[in-house]
């Protein structure tokens, strides 16, 4: 696909959902939903996304959902995938169904983390999908190992004590590399068609595939509900959030960003980065900044190889 006429207009994703309003999550999700190939399950873990879309008796979903746990995701889309496998081997099903898990940060850089990493270990063949809103959003907007470094959260305040979180944020696509998959990659909500090319990739590969999809959250990361696309956008265009994938081994910086914008013109669009903008913590402004330099340099070298 490469139009916005070639997309289909089938939305699987229904409307009237309880999402926050500038949640870019339900965008995300339309946006995964409209590059499938036919029949699909969709693993659910407990999160925003999940809590916001299937409030009892009604479901926002108009294909087969499953929610499990937080920590569960990728161990149950495991067991659909092979549970398919078995009937077809059998002779008792003939059709080919893509099995798709979808977890928040929380879910999948911390909780799931295990799961997920067994599931790519024994290589079932699904698609996973980490929508990234960087803290545990639905419970309190308490920091996860995605959590920028520097960002105040509930359980990371700044204050005389401490200046907002004090750790680097995991690196999850790496993680899913040293695993040896055929397909990773990074999206954005503000690049539709990146997005969506990537999701269909994951899809088709044989094997497991894992995509990391920054998706600002208004409420947590204290921006006006009307920019959470800029957010998203700026996120790209300052290095911050880098989009590549890896496939089969091979790095593709699919976004390249040769003239970056400072990564102070993201970090001053959010509430919880508020503080950094004191004199005294000028310094974490300045560390976030060699970092992004450092991460996308990394990038850049790995694609040349």
């Amino acid at each position: 696909m490469s139009t916005l006429r070639e997309l289909t207009k089938e939305e699987l994703l229904a409307p009237g959902h309880r999402m926050c309003a500038g949640c870019p999550v339900p965008t995300l999700v339309r946006m995964t939903l409209k590059a499938l190939r036919g029949p699909t399950v969709i693993v659910n873990a407990t999160g925003c996304l999940e809590v916001a879309t299937s409030i009892y008796p009604y479901t926002a979903w108009r294909l087969p959902w499953v929610h499990v746990a937080f920590e569960n995701a990728a161990a149950v889309a495991s067991g659909i995938e092979a549970g398919f496998k078995a009937l077809m081997r059998k002779g008792r099903w003939d059709q080919k169904v893509d099995v798709i898990a979808l977890g928040g940060d929380g879910g999948t850089f911390d909780i799931g983390l295990q799961a997920l990493s067994g599931a790519l270990e024994r290589g079932h063949d699904f698609l996973y999908i980490c929508y990234d809103n960087e803290a545990y959003m639905n419970t309190g907007i308490q920091r996860s190992g995605s959590t920028t470094f520097g960002a105040a959260t509930t359980t990371s305040p700044p204050g005389a004590k401490i200046p907002g979180k004090r750790e680097w944020k995991k690196d999850l696509i790496g993680i899913a590399v040293a695993h040896d998959i055929p397909y990773a990659a990074t999206a954005s909500v503000a690049f539709w068609k990146d997005c969506i090319a990537k999701v269909r990739k994951g899809i088709e590969v044989d094997g497991p595939a894992v995509i990391h999809a920054i998706t600002p959250c208004p409420r947590g990361w204290r921006h006006e509900p009307s920019e959470s696309i800029k957010v998203a956008r700026l996120a790209v265009q300052t290095r911050f959030f880098p989009l590549y994938e890896v496939e089969n081994g091979k790095y593709r910086i699919t976004l390249p960003v040769p003239n970056p914008l400072p990564v102070e013109e993201f970090l001053k669009t959010q509430g919880r980065f508020r503080h950094l903008f004191k004199p005294e913590n000028r310094w974490m402004i300045e560390a976030i900044q060699r970092w992004v330099d450092k991460n996308y340099e990394r990038l850049v070298k790995l694609s040349q190889l």
